[in-house]
């Protein structure tokens, strides 16, 4: 009787070792991520001073890279060239081309594998920092460079942060997936500039008419632009917004189909 009460206590131990990452990470917060600019899709959290991220997510705001999972090995892959990731849950290690980065923080949340995102950086050889000012990590690969103009950047980070300044991260780079889906619509000008000033069925935006889209831009309106700039989409393919406590949204309402609400602002398809 002993030696099985022994066994159990054993067993139980062990049970709750396993669930020690999953459990740390849920009682840390989350927190911001980009990759090359980009916002990192999913969450990611900070617990006890180590960012943790999905790594399909991860994987999947680079180029190349074949993700797959090892039911028999609890372990997921990550494949691209000749690079291999392996990270196996309760393995100890994140493991890159057969060498073993030592790390506790390998576990499974909401169905996706999550790996700490310094010692993924520092075997794939990402510069990683954080950032005061979006308040998380961002990782430079090395990998891209900008597409976009100093141009672009400069007007778009200005109308972003005269429409939406005071609006968390995802709510400022809404407006600018907005500009940009106006610019690759076809029914509006092609150019960031030139949407932002267009006057074709009256002003569209507020501030031109204000005249605070020539303010300086918040850090954190150029850190959305260059978001949106690189890619990261909240609000699909949205043309339309307004604040319903600045305006009544009439036209929009009666002609566009509503999509979402974030922060202060409505968006339309």
């Amino acid at each position: 009787m002993k030696r099985k009460l022994l066994a159990l206590i054993f067993a139980c131990l062990l049970t709750a070792e396993a669930l020690l990452p999953a459990a740390a990470a849920s009682s840390g917060r989350s927190i911001p991520v980009t990759v090359d600019d980009a916002l990192l899709s999913g969450t990611s959290y900070l617990a006890n001073g180590v960012t943790t991220v999905p790594l399909r997510f991860f994987c999947s705001a680079l180029d190349g890279w074949q993700i797959s999972w090892d039911a028999g090995h609890q372990a997921a892959k990550a494949v691209r060239g000749g690079t291999t990731i392996t990270a196996a849950i309760g393995g100890g290690a994140l493991v890159v081309n057969g060498y073993r980065y030592d790390c506790a923080e390998i576990y499974i949340k909401d169905g996706h594998t999550y790996v700490p995102l310094r010692t993924l950086c520092q075997a794939l050889g990402y510069d990683i920092s954080w950032n005061s000012v979006l308040n998380g990590v961002s990782v430079v690969t090395g990998e891209s460079t900008p597409s976009y103009s100093q141009d672009d950047l400069y007007w778009l980070s200005r109308i972003i942060s005269a429409e939406s300044q005071g609006e968390p991260l995802v709510g400022q780079i809404a407006v600018g997936n907005v500009v940009l889906n106006r610019v690759a619509s076809g029914n509006f000008p092609g150019t960031i500039k030139s949407v932002v000033f267009d006057t074709k069925d009256g002003v569209q935006f507020q501030p031109v008419s204000l005249g605070t889209v020539y303010d300086q831009p918040t850090d954190l309106s150029v850190l959305a632009a260059k978001a949106a700039l690189a890619g990261t989409s909240v609000v699909g393919h949205c043309l339309y917004f307004f604040a319903p406590a600045l305006s009544q949204g009439t036209w929009i309402r009666a002609n566009r189909t509503y999509y979402t609400t974030i922060g202060c602002h409505r968006f339309y398809l």
